[in-house]
Order: structure tokens, then sequence, then C-alpha cells
């Protein structure tokens, strides 16, 4: 049986994504990269990109804003004003909380946990470090991934 040169074995295929990429996906990685950049801990800035990714998409498409955020109870009357989060609570929408738990289901889980890993969010991340804005990057960085 002869020997194997793995020397010139071909790299693994990049992944690719099991879903198409969404503006809407773009959008909420780049704000938790912001929001992590502002200091807030991994789980929180994920919360804060799946929701705001939603609230700017409910607006765009016409959808009530009159249930987006609800206070917690005590929230009003305990050092925030009623519909204030306080730090480290989840934001709501529609009386869910949006957390790290619905930007990996509704996000990473989407579009597959190695193609985020390896492709989108390093991607992402690099066009974020080196200042380029949301809307300059939403839809050129999406175009070679399609499922």
């Amino acid at each position: 049986m002869a020997a194997t040169d793995h020397r010139h074995a071909r790299p693994a295929a990049e992944p690719r994504p099991l879903a198409p990429i969404r503006r809407f996906d773009v959008f909420a990685e780049y704000k938790r990269l912001e929001a992590q950049q502002r200091g807030e801990t991994a789980d929180e800035a994920a919360g804060y990109g799946i929701w705001v990714a939603k609230v700017v998409a409910g607006r765009r498409f016409g959808r009530s804003t009159a249930e987006r955020t609800r206070p917690r109870p005590g929230g009003a009357g305990e050092g925030t004003a009623a519909g204030e989060r306080r730090p480290h609570e989840p934001h709501e929408l529609n009386g869910e909380p949006q957390t790290a738990e619905t930007f990996q289901r509704e996000i990473v889980q989407r579009m597959g946990e190695r193609f985020y890993r390896e492709v989108f969010a390093p991607a992402i991340r690099q066009a974020f470090d080196a200042g380029e804005c949301y809307e300059t990057i939403r839809d050129r960085i999406r175009r070679p991934w399609s499922p």
C-alpha cells in the first residue's frame, strides 16, 4: 500500500451559508460589534444587535411601534423612567426578551454556526475595524455568500 502525500492535499472548502444572508444579518452583527465597542458584554451586545435590527426592520416595513419595548415590573420609580431598561436587562420586543440566545438562534444557527464563525463574523469584524459603515458594506459583503 502506497503512502499518501498530504503536502498537496486541497484545503477544506470555505463553508457556505445554510440560508441566504440578509441585510438584517449584517446589520445585527454590525450593531453587536458597536455595542461591544461601547463596553457591553458579549451577551448584552448580541441581545442589543438582534433587538435593534428588529426595531429598524419593523419601522421600515411599517409595523406598529407601540409594543416594541415594555418596562419591566418595578422599572418605573426604581431609578428608571417608564420604558427604560436597567443595565444588564435584556431589550424586549413585543414582550419577548431579545438575548444572546435569540441572536444565536435567529442569526447564527440560521446561517450555520461554522459559516458564522469562520466566514461571516470575521468579514464583518474586518470591515468594522477598518471603519467602514454599515451602509457601505451591507450589499457588497453579502454578494459572494449564497447557499
